[in-house]
């Protein structure tokens, strides 16, 4: 688990935990682990540049086609989160992960810009086809993007493009282009096989979630009191909710008032 709650995230004993990825690279580039450290300079520019190009055209339109498309959303995405956060806060955290990245596209497109705009959605796809292309051009018949041997440029490309290729998306646009670009297919699935043997092929929400279950009710003796007090305490909140919001309310009633009432109904009783 991550101690500041995102990911990717890495504890070091010097600069406490680091959340960014380029903080977390040049922590580990001061330790002496540089994937780069044989590139030549015009290499290095290169990185660079294709890695603002990611973060800039291809990024957005991964976050719309996971996290903005509804059908997408609600048939994968919120099922994927919803499976693996304990409850209750799967009923709500997917949500709230949604606005995130819905505000983050609004901050890199355009204040203007909502989810319901088609031709928003036409122009975030061509720029990311486009910057499909050019990668497909640049990584060519090699194997890795500089030669035989992989830098931080196929970190790069691997992680926004492997999730894109392997996942079942209901509506997969930007996954049809993707398919359609052999040597960047045949890069995912070659990095898949030799640095996460058995995780080749598509990703399975259930089988995860069961092995993660599995294995916290091993490594967890009070697995069973945590789930009861998340019970607890979402009980808890849907009463408060219900009291802030009125739909429940408590009536206080004086002792006075009542013995008054009473006296009102015992006259009312004699005199009939």
């Amino acid at each position: 688990r991550s101690p500041s709650g995102s990911l990717p995230a890495l504890k070091s004993v010097d600069e406490g935990v680091l959340c960014q990825p380029h903080k977390i690279i040049t922590h580990l580039r001061k330790q002496k682990y540089n994937a780069d450290y044989d590139l030549s300079a015009k290499q290095g520019a290169d990185t660079m540049a294709f890695i603002s190009l990611l973060e800039e055209k291809l990024l957005p339109a991964v976050i719309y086609s996971f996290w903005v498309d509804s059908k997408n959303y609600v048939d994968l995405t919120r099922k994927w989160y919803a499976e693996a956060i304990p409850f209750p806060l799967n009923f709500f955290l997917p949500n709230r992960l949604q606005g995130k990245y819905l505000e983050r596209l609004r901050l890199t497109k355009g204040s203007g810009w909502c989810e319901e705009d088609e031709e928003k959605e036409k122009e975030l796809f061509a720029e990311a086809r486009e910057c499909m292309n050019l990668l497909s051009q640049k990584l060519g018949t090699q194997k890795f993007f500089f030669g035989d041997s992989p830098a931080s440029l196929d970190a790069y490309v691997f992680s926004h493009l492997a999730l894109l290729l392997k996942a079942k998306l209901p509506n997969g646009k930007l996954q049809q282009h993707l398919k359609s670009l052999d040597n960047l297919c045949s890069f995912c699935t070659s990095i898949l096989s030799l640095y996460f043997p058995g995780n080749e092929g598509e990703p399975n929400s259930k089988k995860m979630a069961s092995s993660g279950n599995s294995t916290d009710l091993d490594d967890d003796p009070f697995k069973r009191r945590k789930q009861i007090l998340s019970v607890v305490v979402g009980l808890a909140a849907m009463i408060g909710y219900a009291f802030l919001s009125g739909i429940v309310s408590i009536e206080r009633v004086s002792a006075a008032k009542h013995l008054t009432d009473s006296s009102h109904l015992h006259d009312d009783d004699d005199e009939e």
